[in-house]
């Protein structure tokens, strides 16, 4: 029974471990689709990256979420009606305090990317390498778009 104690504390050690793992990774996800459909949904690439960063802050940040530090990068390169916006997200996840006797690392990152697609018919400030797609309006008669 006494060899028997310490296997049992180290399995539920890495049970603990792996729920914190899974758990973080799926905040982090969540957090990823979240700042991507908040900036698929701004009007200009400005407040596309403003507003990614405003709504993953509250999920991740340091005293409510598991992340010791937090990275949230826009892709706005094709914030036009029809294009495509790409949130990454990255978290340094403190895992210092599961390592009593475990052989895991005191930090790890994760990083997830979640593409969002913006509306055909949105209305939104492309920017200026951007175009809009060809209006049915501006096709000569008899070519396709």
């Amino acid at each position: 029974l006494t060899l028997l104690a310490p296997l049992i504390i180290l399995m539920l050690l890495l049970i603990v471990y792996a729920g914190r793992a899974v758990n973080a990774r799926g905040q982090v996800d969540t957090a990823a689709h979240t700042a991507a459909r908040a900036a698929s949904l701004a009007r200009t690439p400005a407040l596309a990256l403003a507003a990614a960063q405003a709504a993953v802050a509250p999920d991740l940040n340091r005293s409510t979420g598991p992340c010791t530090a937090l990275t949230v990068e826009v892709d706005v390169s094709q914030f036009r009606p029809g294009g495509v916006v790409r949130a990454t997200v990255a978290c340094q996840l403190d895992q210092s305090d599961l390592a009593a006797g475990l052989p895991v690392p005191g930090e790890r990152t994760l990083t997830t990317t979640a593409t969002v697609p913006i509306d055909v018919y949105r209305g939104v400030t492309a920017t200026a390498a951007s175009k809009p797609p060809a209006s049915p309006e501006a096709t000569p008669p008899g070519e396709a778009l």
